[in-house]
């Protein structure tokens, strides 16, 4: 069955103290986009959630975003005791030579520049947080799942509709078809008669018929009512049978609207115009909505 290209998947959870947060929105592209945003020292993560994304998403722009509040991680900063030291005896040179004694709490000395410094835990970071980051992922991309297959199976009732409307209006053009020619040469043939009465000519009806027939084949349309049903048959497999169809079927849509417009073109008929507009328009309403399938 379809399966969309939106969709919106989450997942949360708190592990010893680790809180994480992952969020998952998808919108239509044509081809496979991902944005994925981590926290700095899980960057190396990317790859792998790539690789994730890329086995359940074929195409769609996508945009997945990592949130993490650690609460007990100690290591996220680090003090730099060397520096602290340096500090420490600069001052106490500055003390000996202006003489007396300054207090200065910690609190201040962690303020100079290069006391307190980004921890170089990334490995360690990494180790502790993947799991959980990489589950949450996978829930996320569950819902996200679950969600496009639901707004598929929405699409799907959508075409069917526009599908029937065309099934309708070319089951009325088939009855109409065989009609043309002979309405037309009822027509011609009184048109004729008048003028041929008022002038006092005669026509033979061999000369009437070579022009009926002339216009038959112009107006033949048996051909481009075939491939427009086969190309409705084919769609309808298609939508039913492969996952991944946003493509092909914005190809049939195509199709279908090639052979809508020679009927119209070909016909020479009032009726068969106004039903070849109804499949048109719903042929276009089928070109946009096929856009949101993956």
């Amino acid at each position: 069955m379809l399966t969309s290209m939106t969709g919106f998947g989450s997942a949360s959870a708190d592990d010893h103290g680790i809180s994480c947060a992952v969020e998952i929105r998808a919108v239509n592209n044509r081809f496979f986009k991902a944005v994925i945003k981590l926290p700095d020292r899980l960057a190396l993560l990317e790859p792998e959630i790539d690789r994730l994304l890329r086995d359940i998403v074929a195409r769609g722009s996508i945009v997945l975003t990592v949130a993490v509040k650690d609460q007990v991680s100690t290591s996220a900063v680090q003090i730099n005791t060397q520096v602290l030291k340096t500090y420490l005896d600069h001052i106490k040179i500055l003390e000996t030579s202006l003489g007396g004694s300054k207090q200065m709490d910690l609190a201040t000395l962690f303020l100079l520049p290069g006391v307190v410094e980004a921890g170089d835990n990334t490995s360690e970071y990494l180790a502790t947080h993947q799991g959980l980051v990489v589950r949450l992922v996978k829930e996320a991309i569950v819902k996200l799942t679950e969600m496009r297959k639901r707004e598929g199976a929405a699409l799907w009732a959508d075409l069917q509709k526009h599908l029937n409307v065309i099934k309708e209006a070319l089951g009325q053009v088939t009855t109409l078809a065989p009609k043309v020619a002979k309405d037309y040469h009822d027509k011609l043939k009184n048109r004729v008669s008048q003028m041929l009465s008022d002038a006092k000519l005669s026509l033979s009806d061999t000369d009437l018929l070579r022009e009926v027939a002339l216009f038959a084949d112009r107006a033949d349309i048996s051909e481009e009512i075939s491939r427009l049903g086969g190309h409705i048959e084919q769609f309808t497999h298609v939508c039913q049978k492969e996952e991944q169809a946003g493509r092909k079927l914005d190809f049939i849509a195509q199709e279908m609207l090639r052979e809508a417009n020679t009927i119209a073109s070909k016909a020479n008929d009032a009726s068969i115009g106004r039903l070849t507009v109804d499949m048109k328009s719903a042929i276009d309403r089928i070109k946009e909505q096929v856009q949101n399938v993956e």
